[in-house]
């Protein structure tokens, strides 16, 4: 994993690619073959309240083939093997675990019920630790660096994992 701050002009980028201003960027867990942020590390605060979203996709071309797996009902299976799959539960608890720690990690200072309000919720704020939410939030904690199951069989089940002629670089 290829960590790195954030530069203005990646700044500029990554609001063209999420169409508005991100949350504190805490650094670039994730960019592609041509430079360009895939995914983001947020700070866990916006305007003085918990923010448990900690890793945010904000690639393109990754957010239209999530898409796609999202419309295949991917959630859905994933969610029910997960009920059903000991293992699978295990590690993703664990990604849960990994990523409240992470996230706490991070938040210096702030005020006791914060800290205790982020300890109760999982990855992007998920409570029900057999839910997955979104398949892009579970794609950007895998990409973040969190041994996330469900974000590694996403990313698995992406067949190209960039476009081919930076769209970004157009934004």
């Amino acid at each position: 994993m290829d960590i790195t701050s954030v530069t203005k002009e990646d700044l500029e980028i990554i609001e063209k690619q999420i169409e508005r201003k991100p949350n504190k960027i805490v650094s670039i867990p994730k960019r592609c073959s041509y430079g360009i942020p895939q995914v983001i590390e947020s700070y866990p605060l916006k305007d003085g309240k918990p923010f448990p979203t900690l890793y945010w996709l904000t690639c393109p071309h990754l957010i239209k083939e999530v898409g796609k797996l999202e419309s295949l009902g991917k959630i859905k299976e994933w969610e029910e093997e997960i009920k059903n799959n000991e293992d699978l539960r295990k590690k993703y608890l664990k990604a849960h675990i990994q990523e409240q720690k992470k996230r706490n990690s991070i938040i210096k200072g702030e005020e006791k019920w914060i800290k205790e309000r982020l300890e109760k919720i999982g990855i992007g704020g998920i409570s029900n630790f057999e839910s997955i939410k979104c398949l892009h939030l579970q794609l950007a904690s895998y990409l973040g660096g969190t041994d996330n199951p469900i974000g590694e069989r996403v990313w698995n089940s992406i067949e190209k994992k960039e476009c081919k002629n930076c769209i970004c670089c157009l934004l």
